[in-house]
């Protein structure tokens, strides 16, 4: 006997509801990935591309040079290598100045701040505050504040008796010190955000639990907060290092690379080389370098800082 009608249009509308609930999840992707495909993937592969060839966008022709870009920046004596590893050492100095900042005074704050205390919400916005503000507005603000001739700093320093001829933007260390310090007031709100989202999913009930066993604040500190920070303590550590070794608009607008090149990143190098030098294919061979470093280096983190949870 044959199925009957009723039996048939059921059957057909289980698989338009399998298959809409199927489809569902990668309709409200799609926006998503539109942009990822246009904006990300596109592009890398395209830049992967670009640093194969001898690549002049003001030229017709781009000449196939394989992989002689690379090869070039492990070559001794190179036109690309010297001045390459130089702001690579200059990238690896800012992340280690500025990354350990960036990860314990975050910490402390987000700690005070989650205390409840009068102008608790008016504190939190105003370590937030600077964060909003563009590298453009941050980096002119601070580049006259931090004027050897001219900028306040200088300025106020003396009129307190102290020196007023620091050059804090032409000179190391004071360079260093400069970046640093104006980075870690700019983006220390972002991390101690993430901070305290961390501290709002630790049970109160081990703080209650560890008061009546006798534990202080220090002792709770280390045995339940340090802890349950752990899983996010790692992405604040893998986002500050990536954001560090990616540091362009500071030194760019502050320091100018001064003294010499001595602040010079290595985006400031890839861009200058890509955008100035017009060799685009040199500048996306060391666009894929430092990726390679820094997924590596992200790699790590999460090999040995990694949360194993129960």
């Amino acid at each position: 006997m044959g199925q009957s009608p009723a039996l048939d249009t059921t059957a057909i509308k289980q698989k338009r509801a399998f298959s809409a609930s199927v489809l569902t999840p990668y309709l409200f992707l799609a926006p998503y990935l539109v942009l990822f495909c246009g904006f990300v993937l596109i592009p890398a592969i395209f830049g992967l591309w670009i640093s194969l060839h001898n690549w002049n966008y003001l030229l017709p022709n781009q000449t196939f040079v394989g992989l002689q870009n690379y090869t070039d920046l492990f070559k001794e004596g190179s036109v690309t290598s010297g001045f390459f590893w130089q702001s690579m050492l200059n990238t690896l100095i800012f992340t280690v100045l500025s990354v350990p900042f960036l990860l314990i005074i975050p910490l402390i704050v987000a700690v005070v701040l989650n205390q409840k205390f009068p102008g608790q919400k008016v504190f939190r916005a105003l370590y937030f505050a600077p964060y909003v503000l563009g590298v453009a507005v941050i980096g002119i603000l601070w580049r006259y504040i931090l004027d050897p001739n001219f900028g306040l700093l200088n300025f106020y320093l003396g009129k307190l008796g102290l020196s007023n001829s620091t050059p804090w933007t032409t000179a190391t260390p004071w360079a260093w010190f400069s970046l640093v310090g104006v980075t870690v007031w700019w983006t220390l709100g972002f991390n101690t955000v993430i901070y305290m989202a961390g501290l709002q999913n630790i049970d109160k009930v081990l703080y209650e639990a560890a008061k009546v066993d006798g534990a202080n604040g220090w002792l709770r500190f280390l045995n339940i907060t340090l802890p349950g920070l752990r899983p996010v303590a790692l992405f604040v550590l893998t986002i500050t290092i990536l954001s560090s070794a990616n540091v362009f608009g500071q030194p760019f607008i502050i320091t100018q690379g001064a003294p010499g090149n001595d602040t010079r990143s290595a985006i400031m190098y890839i861009s200058n080389e890509g955008l100035r030098s017009y060799r685009m294919g040199s500048a996306a061979a060391m666009s894929y370098i430092l990726a390679i470093f820094l997924a590596l280096i992200s790699i790590v983190n999460f090999k040995f800082f990694s949360y194993k949870g129960d």
